[in-house]
């Protein structure tokens, strides 16, 4: 089978697509999927540079978190699946090929309405923020979110999911256009950050000087002070991304005055129980809303995986509004 694959790490001219072997005649729990699209996230930027290598039994030279298809094989062990079913699942790696072997517990079924490429863009995203705000944060209907990088794909996500649930929702990129773009799927309050970070006192005039109860911080060391200063009595502070830096000197006092909670969360390294309840969990409270439409995955744009450099180059930009996709 073909899969995109990273010769040496380092730069976007170490992808290709090569021939690899196909995986296994499914045992037991396991689900052989004929992949026709995989989202693509950071965390493949950084496996392709050499900084972020999946789990043990999986290949790093073979990128890819997220994934959606059709059933193509099912081991004896497996109950409620069938070849030709359309499943969407997270995974741990080698997402981008062909074909990927997945445990049935991981498998979420596609809605008739959504195309392949868009159920790819759901996976990663929708349950690293279901996992993140509800599992851990415990957002609360009309409790205030802060969602750092809104018009990245998670950003998006939990933008979405939160005002389902009647949360009010502000929102903070570095462009005014991703703002605007975010405000057609509900942004409340939106802050353009640039610079040395400082939007405390605007969340503090958003809220009534209360603050946000639960903050979703995808960009990480740079933003972490005023986090802190941003956050309501009791609030929860959920660190997922580290775009702005890994390290960032802590107030200790704020986070006493605030009783904070400070969780630090990951998906790809939990255990397979782990990740099977988180998809689980954001099937049975979300996946309606995606039937009925309102919510829907963002696709910024859709490349053959042909065309994965491209694609890398085209996230590592930082120009993209939602998810970007491979298809294949």
């Amino acid at each position: 089978m073909k899969a995109v694959y990273i010769k040496e790490f380092g730069g976007t001219e170490n992808l290709e697509i090569r021939d690899v072997p196909g995986p296994p005649k499914p045992r037991g729990s396991e689900v052989i999927v004929r992949v026709r699209a995989a989202g693509l996230n950071r965390a493949d930027l950084l496996q392709r540079m050499g900084l972020y290598p999946g789990p043990e039994g999986f290949d790093p030279h073979r990128p890819g978190l997220e994934f959606a298809g059709e059933v193509a094989d099912v081991g004896e062990g497996v109950v409620g699946w069938r070849p030709g079913d359309r499943v969407m699942a997270i995974t741990a790696g080698e997402a981008q090929a062909e074909f990927v072997s997945a445990d049935a517990s991981l498998l979420i079924r596609i809605p008739d309405n959504l195309s392949f490429a868009k159920a790819a863009a759901i996976p990663e995203a929708f349950i690293t923020a279901h996992d993140a705000i509800w599992a851990q944060g415990g957002l609360k209907d009309g409790e205030t979110l802060l969602v750092h990088a809104v018009g990245s794909g998670v950003g998006l996500a939990a933008l979405q999911m939160a005002k389902a649930k009647n949360a009010s929702v502000i929102g903070t990129s570095r462009t005014q256009e991703k703002l605007d773009a975010a405000a057609e799927f509900g942004l409340d309050h939106a802050i353009v950050v640039t610079g040395t970070p400082a939007f405390s006192g605007q969340v503090a005039e958003m809220t009534g000087g209360r603050g946000a109860d639960v903050i979703l911080d995808l960009v990480g060391g740079s933003y972490f002070h005023e986090n802190l200063k941003s956050l309501a009595s009791r609030g929860r502070l959920l660190l997922v991304g580290l775009t702005g830096g890994a390290s960032a000197e802590i107030d200790l006092r704020l986070a006493l005055q605030k009783r904070a909670t400070i969780i630090g969360t990951i998906l790809r390294s939990r255990s397979l129980a782990e990740k099977a309840e988180a998809a689980r969990s954001f099937a049975e409270q979300m996946m309606e809303h995606f039937v009925d439409g309102t919510i829907e995955p963002v696709i910024d744009k859709v490349f053959p995986a042909s065309s994965a450099a491209a694609a890398h180059e085209y996230l590592a930009s930082n120009e993209s509004f939602g998810k970007v996709v491979l298809e294949f």
